[in-house]
């Protein structure tokens, strides 16, 4: 573990890690990869796993497929764990379960990120993660901006065999729905939790903030 030092004895007690998922192709954004993209100065993926970093999350672990040497020297110098995917064109599901297996086994949660999200802040991950241990980790914990509800999302380790069982590139949204009576509801107050960015008119907005 690698303690931080505005974790709380509840957030390394739950143990909560963070899964950044780093490894699509983008193919929305045309030839570049947008994970590589410049926003405020910074590659956009380095900026998410940089706020993951600075939350109460440990260890922040990054799944890499697509252009993965690029995505890592993105993201040189910062204390996350790279993780390989070799499967990440099958979709989604494949890297969150790649970063899944990596995982320490004492994990009793985790707060996985999209990449292509730069406006999720530290203290965003923090209140959903004071929300999980505040529930003794048993609640599946995900943001909300309005009536919509947004990513991240923190899993419960007891809903880590069900996310090893998702396939192609729907992500978790099936199980957010299967066990909806199991989800708290955090209103973060911003819409960065809605704004992933896949086209570069959406970059471009982001960069224009």
């Amino acid at each position: 573990m690698h303690p931080g030092s505005g974790e709380t004895d509840g957030a390394r007690a739950a143990r909560v890690a963070a899964i950044v998922l780093a490894a699509g192709r983008s193919t929305r954004m045309g030839a570049k990869n947008k994970l590589l993209a410049d926003v405020g100065g910074t590659p956009m993926v380095r900026r998410v796993v940089q706020a993951a970093l600075a939350s109460k999350a440990r260890p922040v672990l990054a799944v890499t497929g697509h252009q993965a040497a690029e995505v890592g020297s993105a993201l040189a110098g910062l204390d996350a764990a790279l993780v390989a995917n070799p499967d990440y064109a099958t979709g989604l599901a494949s890297s969150l379960k790649a970063g899944i297996r990596a995982l320490p086994g004492d994990c009793s949660g985790v707060v996985v990120l999209l990449g292509d999200m730069p406006g999720i802040m530290p203290e965003h991950l923090d209140r959903l993660i004071e929300t999980f241990v505040a529930g003794n980790g048993t609640a599946i914990v995900a943001p909300t901006y309005g009536r919509e509800r947004g990513n991240p999302v923190v899993w419960p380790a007891a809903f880590f065999p069900g996310l090893m069982q998702l396939e192609g590139d729907a992500g978790a949204r099936r199980l957010l729905v299967e066990h909806a009576g199991q989800v708290a509801l955090v209103d973060l107050g911003t819409d960065a939790v809605l704004a992933d960015i896949d086209t570069p008119e959406q970059l471009a907005r982001t960069r224009g903030a």
